[in-house]
């Protein structure tokens, strides 16, 4: 398999996306943020509040990622950018898991929530475009952190998923414990991301090959480093 070199150029546009899609979810997910926070509260529900804080650890995250694509040269602040990611995984996870065990012992009842519902409906849509996106520029560049942060959106796609789940659940049928169980279900993806990024076993540290009409060569055994 021959593998083709990256040129100056191609790393340039490279970088440039990458900034630009950050731009976007950052964008996106303060919206997204402040809509499931306010909804959350007024209904009470664990599952929204911590969708909501979700989105709060998405813009940090990739806030670091933007960070790190500011410089001349990125791969010197990879390691940083990859622990402010892993961190706030952590943080999300201790927040959610007791918020729903609160719920779980009947200290707060969630309430319907169409507000949530519609956000939750309307990630759906818009996350996995952009995880995609940024998973397989960051993939070509060879970056460690810009493949964390699109598991990080990658992560908010299944939250709202799962949010959804049990909203609709909990408006429907009335069963207020999958909303927490909802809850839980993000706190558990978040640690698991959050041990990965701190590690850094996000991608391979070598970046892959870039195409120039052939075909990238698979540089560790990573799927993140595989081309779709």
């Amino acid at each position: 398999m021959t593998t083709a070199v990256r040129t100056p150029a191609r790393t340039a546009v490279l970088r440039r996306r990458i900034r630009v899609v950050v731009a976007i979810t950052i964008s996106w997910n303060v919206i997204e943020a402040i809509v499931a926070l306010v909804a959350g509260g007024a209904a009470s529900s664990a599952a929204l509040i911590g969708f909501g804080l979700d989105s709060v650890v998405e813009v940090l995250s990739a806030a670091a990622v933007a960070w790190q694509f500011s410089a001349p040269d990125p791969e010197r602040r990879e390691k940083t950018a990859l622990r402010v990611i892993a961190i706030s995984f952590f943080g999300l996870a201790a927040y959610v898991s007791v918020d729903a065990i609160l719920s779980l012992a009947g200290l707060r009842e969630p309430e319907h929530s169409p507000v949530g519902i519609a956000i939750a409906a309307l990630s759906l849509l818009v996350m996995p475009f952009l995880s995609w996106f940024e998973r397989r520029t960051g993939r070509e560049l060879g970056s460690a952190s810009a493949v964390a942060d699109s598991k990080q959106t990658l992560i908010c796609t299944y939250l709202s998923a799962a949010l959804l789940v049990g909203l609709v659940l909990n408006s429907l049928l009335g069963w207020a414990w999958a909303d927490s169980l909802a809850a839980l279900v993000i706190a558990g993806f978040a640690i698991r991301e959050g041990i990965e990024a701190w590690r850094g076993d996000a991608c391979c540290a070598a970046p892959v090959a870039v195409l120039t009409g052939e075909r990238e060569a698979d540089h560790c055994d990573d799927d993140c480093c595989r081309p779709d």
